[in-house]
């Protein structure tokens, strides 16, 4: 699977990231969703999550 916004190949945790509204997975890599993750309610499956994609997650991060 790939990211809809900058064709990258999904790793397992962002293949599985799901819009709680719509049900619908929203594709998109971590860089991709840091874009919109403040405007986005998602149901992340933390389960499966790996440490490089935590410390992805971790630098796109705003503290502002």
């Amino acid at each position: 699977m790939r990211c809809l916004a900058c064709n990258m190949e999904l790793n397992d945790s962002e293949s599985t990231r799901k819009s709680q509204i719509t049900g619908e997975f929203i594709d998109l890599c971590n860089h991709c969703y840091s874009t919109i993750s403040n405007d986005s309610e998602d149901v992340d499956f933390n389960d499966i999550l790996d440490i490089n994609s935590y410390l992805d997650m971790a630098d796109k991060t705003d503290y502002s």
